[in-house]
């Protein structure tokens, strides 16, 4: 009975063994692919090497049965990690011209003043005007915040951004996006490996929201949220900060941990310490089921209800010249004219 648990216990280890070697050194093999210095060549010999070593270490391990090739591995592994661990952002990069600049604000009292806040004239992806401009609100004046989320594929995977209105009819977006240099393509995958870095973008709904809905062609849907006065400055004021922080210390874009929808959660935590973890902030796309479980959203009519309520694109593409954005895709929404068609 000895052997055999003997045996159970030796075939377990070796099986939680060749497990943590093969998570490892996956992980191991995209971050040398995605961040290893030099040209696609470089990168693919790196990825290569390091394949080639974790196998030879495990059948080595294997042949002559001896956990000296793991220990060698663990010590090539830990070298790897500190090289990791070297990578930093620089926020120094050819930036692409709608993530050029980092929006930044001052807060004295009640005005706040945010410098670089985005209100391009997109006609595509490639041909659009652009435009940064210096700006001024009033925290006494700030009556409303609506969280927009915009689908381009798959439900589940959506870009969630917060819209503060005020009473002077002014509408401004903040939006977690990646900052992409200009010969950056995106990549979900490259999103955990430090392939990208942060920014905070503070925009104007007819730049930020436009072109989600009218130039690419993504489906976009608002949902206005319950919050009180106070609720409302102390989160408009966690992304003020949140973006002064960013241009202090530029951070890496992850694709779980730091994206569009994580950072609002931790700057809600500051303002409700229990608010609950869920998937659903991961799943972007289902955001609405969460806002609409924490009892932020309008709860008197089901999700779906509120779904197809919000949906703002169709009155975002038939907008006219001449015509206030944000009024035009509010039409629907808690009781908004349609007057104003």
């Amino acid at each position: 009975m000895a052997n055999k648990l003997w045996m159970v216990g030796r075939i377990a280890m070796i099986a939680l063994g060749s497990l943590l070697a093969f998570c490892s050194g996956a992980w191991a093999t995209l971050a040398l692919w995605y961040r290893l210095p030099g040209g696609k060549v470089t990168r693919t010999l790196g990825s290569a090497a390091w394949v080639a070593l974790v196998l030879a270490l495990t059948a080595l391990a294997l042949d002559r049965h001896s956990w000296l090739p793991l220990g060698a591995y663990a010590a090539a592994y830990a070298m790897l990690l500190l090289w990791w661990a070297t990578i930093a952002p620089s926020g120094q990069r050819d930036w692409r011209d709608d993530v050029a600049r980092l929006s930044t604000g001052t807060v004295h009292g009640d005005r706040v003043r945010l410098d670089n806040v985005r209100n391009f004239d997109w006609r595509s992806d490639t041909d659009y005007d652009i435009r940064w401009e210096n700006r001024s609100y009033d925290l006494a004046g700030l009556v409303s915040a609506d969280a927009v989320v915009s689908h381009w594929g798959s439900r589940a995977i959506a870009h969630a951004m917060i819209s503060f209105g005020f009473a002077d009819g002014r509408h401004l977006v903040f939006s977690v996006e990646v900052r992409k240099s200009r010969e950056q393509e995106y990549s979900s995958i490259g999103g955990f490996f430090k392939q990208f870095e942060t920014i905070l973008i503070a925009a104007d709904e007819n730049d930020i929201i436009r072109v989600r809905t009218n130039v690419r062609g993504e489906d976009d849907y608002l949902y206005p949220l319950r919050l009180d006065p106070p609720t409302l400055r102390t989160l408009f004021l966690s992304y003020v900060h949140a973006a002064n922080r960013l241009a202090l210390k530029p951070a890496f874009y992850n694709t779980f941990t730091s994206n569009c929808t994580t950072l609002v959660y931790r700057m809600a935590r500051q303002i409700d310490a229990g608010l609950p973890w869920d998937v659903r902030l991961l799943l972007t796309g289902y955001l609405p089921e969460y806002l609409y479980r924490v009892g932020v959203v309008d709860r008197s009519v089901s999700v779906d209800v509120l779904r197809r309520r919000g949906h703002i694109s169709d009155h975002a593409r038939a907008i006219r010249p001449g015509q206030d954005f944000s009024q035009v895709i509010r039409l629907g929404l808690d009781g908004a004219s349609e007057a104003m068609r």
